[in-house]
Protein backbone atom coordinates (compact mmCIF):
# COMPACT_ATOMS: atom_id res chain seq x y z
CA UNK A 1 0.00 0.00 0.00
CA UNK A 2 1.67 2.89 -0.97
CA UNK A 3 1.71 6.42 1.55
CA UNK A 4 -0.98 9.34 1.67
CA UNK A 5 1.78 11.34 0.65
CA UNK A 6 1.62 9.93 -3.51
CA UNK A 7 -2.01 9.78 -2.76
CA UNK A 8 -2.19 13.09 -5.30
CA UNK A 9 -5.21 14.89 -3.24
CA UNK A 10 -4.89 18.69 -3.27
CA UNK A 11 -6.57 18.87 -0.21
CA UNK A 12 -5.90 17.46 3.09
CA UNK A 13 -8.25 15.71 5.52
CA UNK A 14 -7.85 18.73 7.60
CA UNK A 15 -8.46 21.51 4.68
CA UNK A 16 -11.75 19.70 3.65
CA UNK A 17 -12.57 20.34 7.27
CA UNK A 18 -11.79 23.56 7.59
CA UNK A 19 -13.84 24.14 4.51
CA UNK A 20 -16.79 22.27 6.32
CA UNK A 21 -16.83 23.87 9.25
CA UNK A 22 -16.62 27.24 7.97
CA UNK A 23 -19.34 26.30 5.59
CA UNK A 24 -21.74 25.24 9.08
CA UNK A 25 -20.63 28.55 10.31
CA UNK A 26 -21.58 31.12 7.83
CA UNK A 27 -24.77 28.75 7.55
CA UNK A 28 -25.72 29.59 11.43
CA UNK A 29 -24.68 33.15 10.89
CA UNK A 30 -27.39 33.02 8.03
CA UNK A 31 -29.90 31.73 10.31
CA UNK A 32 -30.34 28.40 9.39
CA UNK A 33 -31.87 26.48 12.33
CA UNK A 34 -29.85 23.02 10.92
CA UNK A 35 -27.65 22.59 8.27
CA UNK A 36 -25.03 19.84 6.87
CA UNK A 37 -22.29 20.03 4.50
CA UNK A 38 -20.53 17.77 2.78
CA UNK A 39 -16.69 18.75 1.20
CA UNK A 40 -15.01 16.30 -1.63
CA UNK A 41 -12.55 15.94 -3.68
CA UNK A 42 -12.07 12.96 -6.46
CA UNK A 43 -9.25 12.18 -8.58
CA UNK A 44 -9.10 9.30 -10.80
CA UNK A 45 -8.17 7.56 -14.56
CA UNK A 46 -9.90 5.95 -17.08
CA UNK A 47 -7.84 4.37 -19.85
CA UNK A 48 -9.26 1.99 -23.07
CA UNK A 49 -7.39 0.38 -25.65
CA UNK A 50 -9.28 -1.62 -28.99
CA UNK A 51 -6.86 -4.73 -30.23
CA UNK A 52 -3.91 -3.03 -28.97
CA UNK A 53 -4.03 0.22 -29.64
CA UNK A 54 -5.14 3.08 -27.11
CA UNK A 55 -8.36 4.73 -27.75
CA UNK A 56 -9.43 7.23 -24.80
CA UNK A 57 -7.46 8.04 -21.72
CA UNK A 58 -8.45 10.51 -19.30
CA UNK A 59 -7.25 12.15 -16.11
CA UNK A 60 -10.25 13.78 -14.19
CA UNK A 61 -10.28 15.85 -11.16
CA UNK A 62 -13.36 17.40 -9.64
CA UNK A 63 -14.01 19.14 -6.27
CA UNK A 64 -17.21 19.98 -4.50
CA UNK A 65 -18.71 21.78 -1.40
CA UNK A 66 -22.68 21.42 -0.39
CA UNK A 67 -24.94 22.13 2.01
CA UNK A 68 -28.00 21.15 3.06
CA UNK A 69 -30.46 23.82 5.05
CA UNK A 70 -33.53 22.70 7.44
CA UNK A 71 -35.64 25.78 8.55
CA UNK A 72 -39.26 24.92 10.02
CA UNK A 73 -39.35 21.58 7.58
CA UNK A 74 -38.29 23.68 4.94
CA UNK A 75 -35.22 22.43 3.09
CA UNK A 76 -33.06 24.09 0.57
CA UNK A 77 -29.92 22.52 -0.79
CA UNK A 78 -26.32 24.13 -3.26
CA UNK A 79 -23.66 22.99 -4.22
CA UNK A 80 -20.19 24.78 -5.43
CA UNK A 81 -17.21 23.58 -7.02
CA UNK A 82 -15.25 27.10 -6.01
CA UNK A 83 -13.73 26.73 -2.21
CA UNK A 84 -12.97 30.34 -2.45
CA UNK A 85 -14.61 32.39 0.92
CA UNK A 86 -17.12 34.40 -1.49
CA UNK A 87 -18.16 31.44 -3.19
CA UNK A 88 -18.97 29.49 -0.07
CA UNK A 89 -21.19 32.27 1.43
CA UNK A 90 -23.02 32.35 -1.80
CA UNK A 91 -23.46 28.46 -1.90
CA UNK A 92 -24.87 29.31 1.97
CA UNK A 93 -27.15 32.13 1.06
CA UNK A 94 -28.65 30.12 -1.93
CA UNK A 95 -29.64 27.16 0.39
CA UNK A 96 -30.97 29.17 2.88
CA UNK A 97 -33.40 31.38 0.06
CA UNK A 98 -34.45 27.86 -1.87
CA UNK A 99 -35.34 26.37 1.59
CA UNK A 100 -37.58 29.50 1.99
CA UNK A 101 -39.98 28.54 -1.21
CA UNK A 102 -40.15 24.67 -0.37
CA UNK A 103 -43.16 23.54 0.72
CA UNK A 104 -42.77 22.39 4.72
CA UNK A 105 -42.27 18.54 5.67
CA UNK A 106 -42.78 17.96 9.34
CA UNK A 107 -40.42 14.29 8.64
CA UNK A 108 -37.57 16.49 7.21
CA UNK A 109 -34.21 17.43 9.03
CA UNK A 110 -30.99 15.76 10.71
CA UNK A 111 -30.74 12.88 12.09
CA UNK A 112 -31.36 12.20 15.91
CA UNK A 113 -28.43 13.32 17.70
CA UNK A 114 -28.19 9.60 19.39
CA UNK A 115 -28.29 8.21 16.38
CA UNK A 116 -25.16 10.00 14.90
CA UNK A 117 -21.15 8.25 14.85
CA UNK A 118 -19.44 10.27 17.37
CA UNK A 119 -16.36 7.65 17.47
CA UNK A 120 -16.41 6.48 13.66
CA UNK A 121 -13.73 3.94 13.16
CA UNK A 122 -10.50 4.28 10.84
CA UNK A 123 -9.17 0.58 10.28
CA UNK A 124 -11.56 -0.51 7.56
CA UNK A 125 -8.62 -0.09 5.04
CA UNK A 126 -10.75 1.57 2.37
CA UNK A 127 -8.00 3.39 0.43
CA UNK A 128 -5.78 2.27 -1.31
CA UNK A 129 -3.65 4.85 -3.79
CA UNK A 130 -2.93 3.25 -7.65
CA UNK A 131 -0.32 5.95 -8.96
CA UNK A 132 0.73 4.00 -12.34
CA UNK A 133 -0.01 6.92 -14.52
CA UNK A 134 -1.62 6.85 -18.32
CA UNK A 135 1.76 4.12 -19.25
CA UNK A 136 0.86 1.96 -16.66
CA UNK A 137 -2.53 1.72 -17.17
CA UNK A 138 -2.47 1.36 -21.07
CA UNK A 139 0.06 -1.32 -20.42
CA UNK A 140 -2.12 -3.20 -18.28
CA UNK A 141 -4.83 -2.99 -20.42
CA UNK A 142 -3.18 -4.44 -23.29
CA UNK A 143 -2.14 -7.43 -21.39
CA UNK A 144 -5.50 -7.80 -20.61
CA UNK A 145 -6.89 -7.95 -24.31
CA UNK A 146 -3.68 -9.42 -25.57
CA UNK A 147 -4.48 -12.45 -23.29
CA UNK A 148 -8.32 -12.60 -24.43
CA UNK A 149 -7.04 -12.52 -27.65
CA UNK A 150 -4.43 -15.22 -27.21
CA UNK A 151 -6.54 -17.67 -25.48
CA UNK A 152 -8.63 -19.05 -28.68
CA UNK A 153 -7.71 -18.66 -32.73
CA UNK A 154 -11.87 -18.20 -32.77
CA UNK A 155 -11.27 -14.97 -30.74
CA UNK A 156 -10.54 -12.69 -33.39
CA UNK A 157 -11.63 -9.12 -32.31
CA UNK A 158 -12.48 -7.18 -29.11
CA UNK A 159 -14.93 -4.19 -28.20
CA UNK A 160 -11.33 -3.22 -25.74
CA UNK A 161 -10.46 -3.43 -22.29
CA UNK A 162 -10.58 -0.67 -19.97
CA UNK A 163 -8.48 0.54 -16.34
CA UNK A 164 -10.25 3.09 -14.13
CA UNK A 165 -8.86 4.44 -11.18
CA UNK A 166 -10.70 6.08 -8.92
CA UNK A 167 -9.91 7.91 -5.46
CA UNK A 168 -11.70 9.90 -3.42
CA UNK A 169 -11.70 12.06 -0.33
CA UNK A 170 -14.68 13.68 2.02
CA UNK A 171 -15.75 15.34 5.12
CA UNK A 172 -18.89 16.25 6.45
CA UNK A 173 -20.18 18.03 9.50
CA UNK A 174 -24.18 19.18 10.88
CA UNK A 175 -25.33 21.17 13.36
CA UNK A 176 -25.54 18.64 15.75
CA UNK A 177 -21.78 18.14 16.16
CA UNK A 178 -20.96 15.39 13.61
CA UNK A 179 -17.87 15.52 11.57
CA UNK A 180 -15.99 12.94 9.74
CA UNK A 181 -14.48 11.50 6.71
CA UNK A 182 -12.41 9.25 4.84
CA UNK A 183 -10.36 8.14 1.67
CA UNK A 184 -11.44 6.04 -0.32
CA UNK A 185 -10.52 4.17 -3.54
CA UNK A 186 -11.91 2.12 -6.42
CA UNK A 187 -9.83 0.18 -9.20
CA UNK A 188 -11.05 -1.94 -12.00
CA UNK A 189 -10.06 -4.01 -14.74
CA UNK A 190 -11.79 -4.90 -17.24
CA UNK A 191 -12.12 -6.85 -21.25
CA UNK A 192 -14.66 -7.55 -23.65
CA UNK A 193 -13.83 -10.21 -26.37
CA UNK A 194 -15.54 -11.09 -29.57
CA UNK A 195 -15.49 -14.97 -30.61
CA UNK A 196 -16.25 -15.88 -34.32
CA UNK A 197 -16.81 -19.01 -36.32
CA UNK A 198 -17.83 -19.11 -39.54
CA UNK A 199 -20.81 -16.49 -39.60
CA UNK A 200 -21.34 -16.55 -35.81
CA UNK A 201 -20.27 -13.80 -33.42
CA UNK A 202 -20.36 -14.19 -29.80
CA UNK A 203 -19.34 -11.85 -27.19
CA UNK A 204 -18.58 -11.93 -23.66
CA UNK A 205 -17.34 -9.68 -21.33
CA UNK A 206 -15.21 -9.80 -17.35
CA UNK A 207 -13.76 -7.83 -14.76
CA UNK A 208 -11.91 -7.75 -11.72
CA UNK A 209 -12.75 -4.43 -9.38
CA UNK A 210 -11.42 -3.60 -6.21
CA UNK A 211 -10.95 -1.09 -3.48
CA UNK A 212 -7.03 -2.99 -2.74
CA UNK A 213 -5.37 -3.03 -6.27
CA UNK A 214 -2.99 -5.62 -4.84
CA UNK A 215 -6.40 -7.97 -4.86
CA UNK A 216 -7.19 -7.51 -8.59
CA UNK A 217 -7.47 -10.18 -11.11
CA UNK A 218 -4.41 -10.38 -12.72
CA UNK A 219 -4.67 -8.61 -16.68
CA UNK A 220 -3.84 -12.63 -18.11
CA UNK A 221 -6.54 -14.20 -15.81
CA UNK A 222 -9.14 -11.45 -16.75
CA UNK A 223 -8.85 -11.60 -20.30
CA UNK A 224 -8.57 -15.19 -20.86
CA UNK A 225 -11.33 -15.88 -18.54
CA UNK A 226 -13.68 -13.44 -20.87
CA UNK A 227 -12.35 -14.95 -23.84
CA UNK A 228 -13.66 -18.75 -22.63
CA UNK A 229 -17.08 -16.97 -21.71
CA UNK A 230 -17.08 -15.88 -25.25
CA UNK A 231 -16.25 -18.98 -26.69
CA UNK A 232 -18.54 -20.81 -24.78
CA UNK A 233 -21.48 -19.07 -26.49
CA UNK A 234 -20.23 -20.29 -29.43
CA UNK A 235 -23.20 -23.11 -30.93
CA UNK A 236 -25.73 -21.34 -29.31
CA UNK A 237 -29.46 -22.47 -29.72
CA UNK A 238 -33.04 -21.43 -29.76
CA UNK A 239 -35.44 -23.37 -26.93
CA UNK A 240 -39.05 -23.75 -26.72
CA UNK A 241 -41.58 -22.33 -24.77
CA UNK A 242 -41.86 -24.17 -21.32
CA UNK A 243 -41.42 -24.31 -17.66
CA UNK A 244 -38.55 -25.28 -15.93
CA UNK A 245 -35.82 -24.84 -12.99
CA UNK A 246 -33.61 -21.65 -13.39
CA UNK A 247 -30.31 -21.27 -11.83
CA UNK A 248 -29.03 -17.90 -11.67
CA UNK A 249 -25.19 -17.76 -12.08
CA UNK A 250 -23.33 -16.60 -8.72
CA UNK A 251 -22.48 -12.78 -10.78
CA UNK A 252 -25.60 -12.67 -11.92
CA UNK A 253 -27.77 -13.42 -8.69
CA UNK A 254 -26.51 -10.53 -7.03
CA UNK A 255 -29.34 -8.69 -9.24
CA UNK A 256 -32.11 -10.58 -7.25
CA UNK A 257 -30.43 -9.54 -4.16
CA UNK A 258 -30.80 -6.01 -5.46
CA UNK A 259 -34.14 -6.45 -6.43
CA UNK A 260 -34.98 -7.74 -2.52
CA UNK A 261 -33.05 -4.41 -1.36
CA UNK A 262 -34.83 -1.97 -3.65
CA UNK A 263 -38.34 -3.49 -2.45
CA UNK A 264 -37.69 -3.30 1.27
CA UNK A 265 -36.07 0.19 1.58
CA UNK A 266 -37.24 3.51 2.95
CA UNK A 267 -38.60 5.24 -0.57
CA UNK A 268 -40.48 2.09 -1.42
CA UNK A 269 -42.38 1.60 1.42
CA UNK A 270 -43.62 5.00 2.36
CA UNK A 271 -44.47 5.89 -1.09
CA UNK A 272 -46.44 1.83 -1.28
CA UNK A 273 -44.77 1.21 -4.49
CA UNK A 274 -43.55 -2.65 -3.45
CA UNK A 275 -44.43 -5.87 -3.82
CA UNK A 276 -42.84 -6.59 -0.13
CA UNK A 277 -44.96 -3.47 1.38
CA UNK A 278 -45.37 -4.84 5.25
CA UNK A 279 -43.32 -7.49 5.00
CA UNK A 280 -41.30 -6.94 8.30
CA UNK A 281 -41.62 -10.22 10.30
CA UNK A 282 -42.71 -12.46 7.33
CA UNK A 283 -41.74 -15.07 5.72
CA UNK A 284 -40.53 -14.10 2.00
CA UNK A 285 -37.93 -16.74 1.65
CA UNK A 286 -37.75 -20.69 2.65
CA UNK A 287 -36.81 -20.81 6.22
CA UNK A 288 -33.08 -22.21 5.08
CA UNK A 289 -32.41 -18.49 3.34
CA UNK A 290 -30.60 -16.01 5.54
CA UNK A 291 -29.23 -12.20 4.45
CA UNK A 292 -26.64 -10.67 6.47
CA UNK A 293 -25.23 -6.85 6.16
CA UNK A 294 -21.49 -6.34 7.60
CA UNK A 295 -19.99 -2.76 6.71
CA UNK A 296 -17.04 -3.32 8.90
CA UNK A 297 -15.49 -5.74 6.25
CA UNK A 298 -12.19 -4.66 6.22
CA UNK A 299 -10.95 -3.59 2.65
CA UNK A 300 -14.24 -4.44 1.19
CA UNK A 301 -15.89 -2.24 -1.53
CA UNK A 302 -19.45 -2.03 0.80
CA UNK A 303 -17.75 -1.10 4.09
CA UNK A 304 -18.15 2.20 5.87
CA UNK A 305 -18.03 3.53 9.21
CA UNK A 306 -21.19 5.24 8.77
CA UNK A 307 -23.62 6.13 6.67
CA UNK A 308 -24.23 9.05 4.37
CA UNK A 309 -26.29 11.46 7.07
CA UNK A 310 -23.11 9.93 9.37
CA UNK A 311 -25.72 7.46 11.76
CA UNK A 312 -23.72 4.98 12.81
CA UNK A 313 -23.83 1.52 11.09
CA UNK A 314 -23.72 -1.88 12.16
CA UNK A 315 -23.42 -5.92 11.25
CA UNK A 316 -27.21 -7.15 10.99
CA UNK A 317 -29.28 -9.68 9.74
CA UNK A 318 -31.55 -8.65 7.58
CA UNK A 319 -33.27 -12.23 6.76
CA UNK A 320 -33.08 -14.56 9.37
CA UNK A 321 -34.31 -17.78 8.66
CA UNK A 322 -36.38 -16.65 5.52
CA UNK A 323 -37.86 -13.98 7.95
CA UNK A 324 -37.15 -10.53 7.03
CA UNK A 325 -36.65 -9.05 10.23
CA UNK A 326 -35.48 -5.24 9.41
CA UNK A 327 -35.80 -2.67 6.37
CA UNK A 328 -33.46 -0.48 4.74
CA UNK A 329 -33.94 3.46 5.75
CA UNK A 330 -32.23 6.51 5.84
CA UNK A 331 -33.33 8.92 9.33
CA UNK A 332 -35.82 10.66 6.63
CA UNK A 333 -37.61 7.29 5.64
CA UNK A 334 -37.81 6.16 8.99
CA UNK A 335 -39.68 9.23 9.84
CA UNK A 336 -42.07 8.61 7.59
CA UNK A 337 -42.22 5.17 8.42
CA UNK A 338 -42.81 5.63 12.12
CA UNK A 339 -39.80 3.95 12.73
CA UNK A 340 -36.04 4.35 13.46
CA UNK A 341 -33.21 4.72 11.30
CA UNK A 342 -31.36 1.62 10.17
CA UNK A 343 -27.94 3.55 8.94
CA UNK A 344 -28.89 2.98 5.31
CA UNK A 345 -28.55 6.49 3.87
CA UNK A 346 -26.69 6.22 0.58
CA UNK A 347 -27.66 2.40 0.12
CA UNK A 348 -26.66 -1.35 1.93
CA UNK A 349 -23.53 -2.44 3.36
CA UNK A 350 -21.72 -5.77 2.41
CA UNK A 351 -24.62 -7.85 2.23
CA UNK A 352 -24.10 -11.53 1.53
CA UNK A 353 -27.01 -13.90 1.08
CA UNK A 354 -26.42 -17.61 1.94
CA UNK A 355 -28.42 -20.92 2.21
CA UNK A 356 -27.97 -22.38 5.85
CA UNK A 357 -28.88 -25.94 4.61
CA UNK A 358 -26.45 -28.20 5.36
CA UNK A 359 -27.62 -29.93 1.79
CA UNK A 360 -26.73 -26.91 -0.23
CA UNK A 361 -25.01 -27.63 -3.35
CA UNK A 362 -21.17 -27.26 -2.47
CA UNK A 363 -20.21 -25.63 -5.88
CA UNK A 364 -22.09 -25.06 -9.25
CA UNK A 365 -21.44 -28.83 -10.76
CA UNK A 366 -23.20 -29.89 -7.78
CA UNK A 367 -26.08 -27.23 -8.59
CA UNK A 368 -25.65 -28.56 -11.76
CA UNK A 369 -26.53 -31.93 -10.39
CA UNK A 370 -29.72 -30.63 -8.26
CA UNK A 371 -31.21 -28.67 -11.00
CA UNK A 372 -30.98 -32.52 -13.26
CA UNK A 373 -32.90 -30.68 -16.22
CA UNK A 374 -33.02 -26.36 -17.07
CA UNK A 375 -31.73 -23.20 -17.63
CA UNK A 376 -28.52 -21.89 -16.34
CA UNK A 377 -28.29 -18.32 -16.91
CA UNK A 378 -25.39 -16.36 -17.22
CA UNK A 379 -26.52 -13.02 -18.60
CA UNK A 380 -29.68 -10.66 -18.34
CA UNK A 381 -30.95 -8.18 -20.63
CA UNK A 382 -33.31 -5.61 -20.48
CA UNK A 383 -35.35 -4.04 -17.22
CA UNK A 384 -38.20 -5.84 -17.14
CA UNK A 385 -38.74 -5.80 -13.44
CA UNK A 386 -42.00 -4.34 -11.94
CA UNK A 387 -41.49 -3.42 -8.38
CA UNK A 388 -44.93 -2.54 -7.45
CA UNK A 389 -46.53 -6.18 -8.70
CA UNK A 390 -42.75 -8.00 -8.63
CA UNK A 391 -43.79 -9.33 -12.28
CA UNK A 392 -39.86 -10.31 -13.65
CA UNK A 393 -39.69 -10.66 -16.92
CA UNK A 394 -36.13 -10.54 -18.52
CA UNK A 395 -34.14 -11.41 -21.89
CA UNK A 396 -31.43 -14.30 -21.37
CA UNK A 397 -28.71 -16.05 -22.63
CA UNK A 398 -27.20 -19.23 -21.21
CA UNK A 399 -26.84 -22.86 -20.99
CA UNK A 400 -29.11 -25.57 -21.45
CA UNK A 401 -28.61 -28.46 -18.84
CA UNK A 402 -29.71 -32.05 -19.26
CA UNK A 403 -28.97 -34.69 -16.62
CA UNK A 404 -27.23 -32.33 -14.73
CA UNK A 405 -24.37 -31.14 -17.26
CA UNK A 406 -24.43 -28.53 -19.18
CA UNK A 407 -25.42 -29.75 -23.04
CA UNK A 408 -25.57 -26.73 -24.98
CA UNK A 409 -25.69 -22.65 -24.96
CA UNK A 410 -28.76 -21.38 -25.59
CA UNK A 411 -30.05 -17.74 -26.84
CA UNK A 412 -32.60 -15.22 -27.88
CA UNK A 413 -35.17 -16.27 -24.87
CA UNK A 414 -36.90 -14.73 -21.95
CA UNK A 415 -37.81 -16.01 -18.16
CA UNK A 416 -40.63 -14.70 -16.38
CA UNK A 417 -42.07 -14.88 -12.79
CA UNK A 418 -43.11 -12.95 -9.92
CA UNK A 419 -40.22 -11.63 -7.54
CA UNK A 420 -42.01 -12.92 -4.31
CA UNK A 421 -43.05 -16.28 -5.83
CA UNK A 422 -39.05 -16.67 -7.06
CA UNK A 423 -38.12 -15.56 -3.43
CA UNK A 424 -40.41 -18.50 -1.77
CA UNK A 425 -39.48 -20.54 -4.56
CA UNK A 426 -35.81 -20.79 -4.18
CA UNK A 427 -34.64 -24.72 -4.00
CA UNK A 428 -30.77 -23.84 -3.23
CA UNK A 429 -28.27 -21.32 -2.94
CA UNK A 430 -25.05 -22.37 -3.77
CA UNK A 431 -21.39 -22.24 -2.10
CA UNK A 432 -19.97 -20.88 -5.09
CA UNK A 433 -20.09 -17.77 -3.95
CA UNK A 434 -19.32 -13.99 -6.10
CA UNK A 435 -19.04 -10.48 -4.63
CA UNK A 436 -20.57 -8.22 -7.48
CA UNK A 437 -20.44 -4.79 -6.25
CA UNK A 438 -21.12 -4.71 -2.58
CA UNK A 439 -23.46 -8.15 -3.12
CA UNK A 440 -22.16 -11.66 -2.52
CA UNK A 441 -24.36 -14.50 -2.99
CA UNK A 442 -23.37 -18.25 -4.72
CA UNK A 443 -25.66 -19.19 -7.92
CA UNK A 444 -29.69 -18.85 -7.19
CA UNK A 445 -31.32 -22.09 -8.25
CA UNK A 446 -35.53 -21.36 -8.57
CA UNK A 447 -37.93 -24.07 -8.48
CA UNK A 448 -39.47 -22.90 -12.01
CA UNK A 449 -39.98 -20.38 -14.07
CA UNK A 450 -41.81 -19.45 -17.64
CA UNK A 451 -38.69 -19.32 -20.33
CA UNK A 452 -40.08 -18.12 -23.54
CA UNK A 453 -38.53 -19.35 -26.34
CA UNK A 454 -39.19 -20.06 -30.62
Amino acid sequence: METDNNSQFIYTSSELKIIAQKMLDLAHEAGAMQASVDVTEDHGLSTQVRLGQLETSENNREKSASITIYNHGRKGFAETSNFESGALQQTVLKARDIAKFTNPDKFSGLPKKEDLEFQPRNDLELYFPWNIGIEGAIDIAQRCEASALGTDKYIKNSEGSAVTIHHSNFFSVNSLGFEGGYKQSRHTVSVAPIATRNREMERDYWYSSERNFNNLATPEDVGSYAARRALARLGSRRISTRKSPVLFDAPIAASLLGSFVQAISGASLYKNLTFLDKSLETMVFPESICIEENPFLIGEIGSAPFDDEGVKVCPRLVVENGVVKGYFLSSYSAKRLNMHTTGNAGGSHNLRMFDNNSHAGNNLNEMFKLMGNGLFVTELMGQGVNMITGDYSRGVSGFWIQNGQISFPVYEITIAGNLKEMFQNIVSIGKDEYRRGSKTTGSVLIETMTIGGS
